[in-house]
């Protein structure tokens, strides 16, 4: 699948890989930032943002995504950071294909399974009668019952765009991703460690990433190396976007050991 792409600055290959029910346009700052150091290439994964639709959607097909970008950009290797599950599909595409990853960034996520947090929210997005309503602010209103943060709301909301006759449709490919929700939830699945560097970064408020992980993701990535932004929530690069990209730049700058 061609995913859908936003490529800017000069210097080594850096993959950016989004979350659940995010885009590329989430990483519109932080990408700008790391342009001035990097060639910095945003990723809408499928079913998200303004890429393809597709009824698979699981780790190892999302990873062969990620794959096939960089081989039809001619990117002989490339580091990679990913978000929530843009984290684990670059641990997938690490542990996959390590010839093609130079350096990864896991960004508060863990190759663990996680529970299903997210299915009132799902259903109450596909429930949303969207012909009734004619603003984001009634859309909003609608879905505060399944979605009561204003911050994630607003989040979920990024996602809505105008038909031509200024009706409301999701972007996202909604239905496909709640058919598969249950594989996104799951672990990874490698044969062998990825042996090259991984830097993985939590946010000091989250609680996507425990201590007691630590061991589970060194089984994994045995070079990991561990770093918490104390006054950062699960939107690590939003939170504390300076800090965050100083352990970035810092972590890709230095040299491949």
């Amino acid at each position: 699948m061609r995913l859908h792409s936003y490529i800017q600055g000069r210097g080594k290959p850096l993959i950016i890989l989004h979350g659940f029910l995010g885009s590329l346009d989430n990483w519109r700052s932080m990408s700008k930032r790391l342009a001035q150091f990097f060639e910095v290439c945003s990723l809408d994964l499928r079913n998200h943002g303004r890429s393809p639709h597709s009824e698979a959607m699981n780790y190892p097909v999302m990873a062969q995504d990620v794959r096939q970008f960089i081989a039809e950009h001619n990117l002989t290797t490339a580091s990679v950071l990913g978000h929530s599950m843009g984290g684990k599909v670059a641990m997938q595409l690490a542990a996959k294909y390590p010839d093609e990853v130079e350096k990864l960034i896991v960004v508060d996520i863990a190759p663990k399974a996680y529970p299903p947090a997210h299915e009132p929210m799902l259903h109450a997005m596909r429930n949303a009668n969207l012909p009734a309503y004619k603003s984001f602010g009634e859309i909003s209103d609608a879905l505060t019952g399944a979605i009561p943060d204003p911050a994630v709301r607003s989040f979920i909301l990024k996602n809505l765009t105008r038909d031509a006759d200024g009706g409301f449709h999701w972007r996202l490919g909604l239905d496909e991703i709640i058919e598969n929700y249950g594989a996104l939830t799951k672990p990874i699945t490698s044969e062998k460690p990825f042996t090259k560097s991984a830097c993985f970064v939590r946010g000091g408020r989250s609680n996507f990433v425990q201590d007691s992980d630590f061991g589970a993701i060194r089984e994994f990535f045995p070079r990991a190396e561990f770093r918490t932004i104390a006054n950062a929530g699960h939107w690590v690069h939003i939170d504390s976007a300076d800090e965050f990209q100083t352990v970035v730049t810092n972590y890709l700058s230095a040299p491949v050991v």
